[in-house]
């Protein structure tokens, strides 16, 4: 059976890998998750991904880097789903908030592609909310 909604099964497991402060994740490969972990990168939320033939199994896997502070702490306090398959968000430019007073951010789908909050405002356009990460 497959999964209904892949994008919630990825920040899932990067949130239960990161609590239980292991150094990387493993989840299976497709091109709209791979490019919202390499947004969570260039943002700073995690170190590095690979992209491997899966050990089970068909198909490709991103093995996930997390990233921690000097206290072994997450550097990702919280992640959440907002558009989900059942239940599409979609915003305009100009309706985009701040996320934790600015020190989060919102991952969205446009026409443009993957872009954080603050690119899409700058390109002036709207898109599919797809995420919050603070």
């Amino acid at each position: 059976m497959g999964m209904t909604d892949p994008i919630a099964d990825l920040l899932t497991r990067i949130r239960n890998a990161s609590r239980a402060r292991h150094q990387r994740v493993a989840v299976p490969w497709s091109r709209l998750k791979e490019n919202i972990v390499k947004i969570l990168i260039q943002e700073g939320y995690l170190k590095d991904q690979k992209k491997v033939k899966a050990s089970i199994g068909g198909g490709d896997e991103i093995v996930i880097q997390l990233k921690f502070d000097r206290e072994s702490r997450p550097i990702i306090s919280g992640m959440k789903r907002v558009s989900s398959p059942g239940r599409r968000v979609y915003v305009g430019a100009k309706a985009l908030t701040p996320v934790r007073k600015g020190l989060g951010i919102h991952v969205l789908s446009t026409p443009k592609g993957i872009l954080v909050d603050r690119e899409a405002q700058k390109a002036k356009v709207g898109g599919e909310l797809i995420c919050s990460v603070w």
